[in-house]
């Protein structure tokens, strides 16, 4: 058992990579669309690019969404709208208005007169409750057909919506029936008496004619004809519009529909499996051979990873929702942050792999990822400098500048003029732009989240003013001046041959906080001829000068300063001998002197900002003890400690090459003779 969990921990980093390769790859592929692949991609208005196209078998030819519509919209317009009348009130209504009336009109009246009133009342009565009055104020046409049917009755009437009585034709039905010169005297009264007693008993079942419209609705066939097989469907060549189009679109939907059964299933999971995982190794190994100190760290792989799942996922959400929002998904981000991570190679390869496991996913793949390429690599050849915010307005500016351009071409090969050109995907572009401004908060979080470093945060640590440095200044000041001196002199270098003179920078102002907790023990913080080593053995005073580095990361540690800045501590004297001390022992011991009790633990430098500083290190240390310096003596002195470093093996680990290294050597040439202020020697 304890033989097992021994292998797991010592193979635990390749399983969690195992693991991580696993579960990106599903859970890409379970993001896919649920669907076939057409193996056409086409777009309504545009030329017919590839051969002839035959019906591959007897299909259906759809409707249009908008043809449906009109149907349903022509079906509402022709079934009837359905009420509901309460006969309860009608006659209700009746006896209350004929009691008034028997009640209030004058008895002055004779009888006949009174009741050839009372019989009017009736019929007026009778006329507006034959269908009802409206309740509710409704915008209907008047030529609306319309069935009243009685409440707990099974009666049914049919009308227009025009003879229905509502408030509108009320007024106006009751001064006609009462405009006669025989009513006319009491018109006012009646029509008083009218309104103070009539209520309203008919509404909308607006239910109930939903109900029905649904019914008819369900009957609307989807297709409109059948396309034999072997029929010709369209030639190269020809636009693709009207029912061509709708021809397409039909075989398309059918294809896919037939492709993604459930006999067919595994296979098309087993398809899209297979070429995920073609091109995550594709990355994966990529990573391994060219940047084994990513792939050696999970947290960055991890990282990678991550961004490539989002990217997808965000893209697979637009294509389902708003497809015509594709270009809005600021895809160019993700080089954009690797490189400020990582590098611009690193930065690249993951953006293309990226884009070629969408393009599975989006209409018009080529044109999309052609689109995508081209943008990221603009991408990556415009952004540099990434903590200056103006660079990344210019950059974002350019792309969208390529995006605008590269669309205009496209679109003007298929269409071959400008008539109908679309302005507002230009506005979805610039839309992207900006969202790629969300660039610099979205790496302060991955900062944050994944302990990663960018630009940004080497541009803060390099402010002396930081409490870090602060304190190295009090404690050690000549350290601290000794860093400063290095810090320029490795930026220079790193400028010379194209490194990272802020990442290097950065890392020679703190390669030295060690030396904090015994500022004297080291000669530039010594202020007075004595010299505490001269109390220590030398072994002793070895073990002193070998500590700084042990210290140094502890502090780092301590101070929260990142992993990429703690590798410079860790490496700036690799594996080297402290040779004063090793040489005093020496020489003053008769026994047989061990080397290691006198080398740095390393390890060595592993890249070509590390390797700079090893050399700016020694070379600016050293360099204090030229005595009457000269053209030929400092080339001469640059030339042997970095020439005896790489005998030594010290840049073995580091990617840094033979001219490299002759470019650093003359950069510090040039600076040590500004630093001396050397000048020409003039004849006397």
């Amino acid at each position: 058992m304890k033989k097992n969990l021994s292998s797991l921990y010592q193979y635990q980093s390749i399983i969690y990579r195992v693991l991580l390769f696993v579960v990106a790859t599903f859970l890409i592929v379970y993001l896919f669309p649920k669907g076939g692949s057409f193996k056409y991609n086409f777009e309504k208005g545009k030329v017919w690019q590839n051969e002839n196209l035959y019906a591959p078998f007897d299909f259906a030819i759809q409707k249009t969404p908008e043809q449906i519509q009109k149907e349903s919209e022509l079906l509402k317009e022709q079934l009837p709208y359905y009420f509901i009348a309460d006969s309860l009130i009608a006659k209700s209504s009746e006896q209350n208005l004929l009691q008034e009336f028997s009640m209030t009109f004058p008895d002055s009246i004779s009888i006949e007169f009174k009741n050839d009133v009372r019989k009017k009342l009736i019929a007026t009565v009778k006329e507006l409750y034959h269908y009802g009055i409206l309740s509710e104020d409704l915008t209907f046409s008047p030529s609306k057909a319309v069935i009243v049917k009685h409440k707990n009755s099974e009666i049914a009437m049919s009308a227009q919506f025009s003879e229905l009585f509502h408030a509108d034709n009320l007024k106006d039905h009751l001064e006609y029936n009462f405009s006669d010169s025989l009513y006319k005297p009491y018109k006012n009264y009646l029509t008083a008496i009218f309104y103070k007693n009539i209520k309203e008993n008919l509404r909308f079942d607006s239910d109930f004619t939903e109900n029905i419209f649904q019914q008819e609705k369900s009957s609307i066939l989807p297709t409109i004809g059948l396309l034999k097989e072997n029929t010709i469907i369209i030639s190269k060549g020809e636009v693709i519009e009207g029912d061509k189009y709708q021809k397409l679109l039909s075989l398309k939907n059918i294809y896919e529909s037939q492709v993604w059964s459930e006999s067919n299933y595994n296979w098309i999971v087993f398809g899209y499996v297979v070429l995920v995982v073609l091109a995550l190794l594709m990355l994966v190994l990529f990573i391994k051979k060219y940047r084994p100190s990513v792939y050696n760290n999970n947290t960055k792989l991890t990282f990678i990873v991550f961004n490539i799942i989002v990217m997808i996922f965000i893209t697979t959400v637009v294509i389902k929702f708003q497809p015509n929002y594709l270009y809005v998904v600021p895809i160019c981000i993700l080089p954009l942050i690797l490189k400020a991570f990582f590098d611009a190679r690193l930065g690249l390869f993951t953006h293309v792999i990226t884009v070629l496991l969408i393009g599975f996913i989006v209409p018009n793949s080529y044109e999309y990822m052609f689109l995508q390429i081209i943008a990221g690599i603009i991408t990556i050849l415009t952004v540099s400098e990434l903590y200056k915010r103006v660079n990344l307005f210019i950059s974002v500016a350019q792309i969208t500048g390529v995006y605008i351009v590269a669309y205009f071409s496209f679109y003007i090969i298929h269409e071959g003029n400008m008539e109908s050109l679309e302005w507002e995907n230009f506005g979805l572009f610039l839309l992207c732009g900006l969202a790629m401004l969300f660039a610099q908060p979205l790496i302060y979080i991955y900062e944050k989240v994944f302990g990663l470093v960018s630009d940004v945060s080497l541009l803060e640590l390099s402010d002396t003013n930081s409490k870090l440095l602060k304190l190295l200044a009090d404690k050690a000041p000549g350290t601290f001046h000794h860093s400063l001196n290095v810090a320029n002199l490795a930026e220079a270098a790193a400028n010379e041959i194209g490194a990272n003179a802020m990442l290097v920078r950065v890392g020679a102002l703190y390669h030295d906080i060690g030396k904090m907790n015994n500022p004297t023990y080291f000669i530039e913080n010594q202020s007075t001829s004595i010299n505490p080593h001269n109390e220590l053995a030398p072994k002793e005073s070895a073990q002193i000068i070998i500590n700084h580095v042990l210290e140094g990361i502890e502090i780092a540690k301590k101070y929260n300063l990142p992993d990429r800045i703690i590798d410079f501590i860790r490496t700036h004297h690799g594996t080297s001998l402290v040779y004063y001390f090793y040489s005093l022992e020496k020489n003053n011991s008769e026994e047989v002197v061990n080397e290691e009790d006198f080398k740095y633990k390393g390890p060595k430098p592993f890249s070509k900002e590390t390797a700079i500083l090893m050399m700016c290190d020694s070379i600016e240390a050293a360099s204090k003890s030229i005595s009457e310096p000269d053209y030929t003596k400092i080339s001469n002195f640059v030339d042997s400690i970095i020439e005896k470093q790489k005998a030594d093996g010290q840049f073995l680990n580091a990617d840094i090459t033979f001219k490299e290294i002759e470019l650093i050597k003359k950069v510090l040439k040039l600076k040590l003779i500004n630093v001396y202020h050397l000048r020409i020697a003039y004849p006397d």
